[in-house]
């Protein structure tokens, strides 16, 4: 299957991107990496995860209600973690210190997923060849949805918009239980992308951290509340974390006037340097609003994110104003939205376009 690769083109965008973002680290005299308030977050999080999963499976309310509204919260808590801890410490940007971002990557293992994997999904191939058909495996979620006019429709495509949120709410327990199993087991990562076997390390990390996930969420919980209440809990707390995951991520490329690329009749080659290439597929939103900066980690900003993966979130909304000078200079289009409603809107609207063309 063809593969994309990037024009040689003088990368003059992105040498200013960084001239004025690496300016403001000198000009302020910090860090890259977090500081207090990723770690006072982080302990917030971690805190409230164990606290809610400590009182759901040994101290069960005795309200049905009571019990699913806090394995709701808990479904949201885990999304935190992911968007907070896990993804900064994955990237290499939570800390200076190279152990502490893999304590914080490995967070994913112990919520189910392995960082092993989303680090060459993620970091490598999404970061690298974003909204690339059969590269990036982040689009690929066929035959339930189509992404973009390069995927072949179906027709319930054209209910998509309909039935899309109820299904990102299945995502991550998909995610967990079926992709990274069929990763581990066909060894590629996406259409086109294979990857080096795993070391002995990788092996017994992998299945030591699903079997002990699944002892923590499901048998201990079916032991001290019961099985019928477990599997119900779980749901709620799994449906609402795959919700919230998947519309993040979602929100920040598939909607209307982002860009796709398919290899098969585009052609193999890209015509922009990297950096016009990822302002051209991803967008921001609800960047001013505070509670939504503080829940999905600064991936809200996902411009500012996708150009300085190594930088962490917490910079973000500074780095925001003067990359937009930038692109302003270069007129390159930056593509953000003011709210959460508006982007998901427009997600749903280019997910009706994409299932009726």
């Amino acid at each position: 299957m063809p593969t994309a690769s990037f024009a040689k083109t003088p990368p003059v965008f992105f040498q200013r991107l960084r001239e004025v973002t690496e300016a403001y680290f000198k000009e302020n005299n910090l860090r890259k990496t977090g500081d207090g308030r990723l770690y006072w977050k982080t302990v917030v999080l971690l805190s409230a995860l164990v606290l809610l999963y400590g009182v759901l499976v040994f101290f069960t309310p005795g309200s049905v209600w009571l019990s699913l509204a806090l394995c709701a919260l808990l479904g949201l808590v885990v999304a935190s973690v992911g968007f907070n801890v896990m993804h900064d410490g994955a990237h290499g940007s939570y800390s200076s210190r190279k152990w502490v971002n893999e304590i914080m990557g490995h967070s994913l293992n112990l919520l189910g997923g392995s960082v092993h994997f989303w680090k060459l999904k993620h970091n490598v191939n999404h970061h690298t060849f974003t909204n690339i058909e059969g590269m990036d495996d982040d689009i690929d979620i066929k035959p339930f949805v189509r992404v973009h006019a390069g995927q072949k429709r179906y027709w319930f495509h054209r209910f998509q918009h309909i039935y899309g949120l109820l299904l990102y709410g299945l995502t991550y327990l998909f995610w967990i239980f079926y992709n990274d199993l069929k990763k581990y087991f066909t060894g590629k990562i996406a259409d086109n992308t294979r990857m080096k076997p795993l070391d002995l390390k990788e092996h017994l990390i992998f299945w030591a951290t699903k079997v002990g996930y699944a002892a923590v969420f499901l048998g201990l919980p079916m032991y001290f509340a019961g099985v019928v209440p477990t599997l119900v809990g779980y749901g709620v707390m799994v449906f609402v974390t795959g919700l919230f995951i998947a519309v993040v991520f979602q929100l920040a490329h598939v909607v209307e006037h982002a860009e796709f690329v398919n290899p098969e009749t585009d052609g193999e080659q890209v015509q922009s340097e990297w950096a016009v290439h990822q302002l051209a597929t991803t967008a921001n939103f609800a960047t001013s609003n505070r509670l939504w900066n503080w829940l999905f980690g600064g991936l809200n900003f996902q411009v500012e994110h996708h150009l300085f993966p190594k930088i962490c979130h917490i910079h973000y909304p500074e780095i925001n104003k003067r990359l937009k000078q930038v692109c302003a200079e270069f007129n390159v289009k930056y593509r953000e939205f003011p709210s959460l409603r508006s982007a998901l809107w427009s997600h749903l609207v280019y997910l009706r376009q994409a299932g009726m063309a």
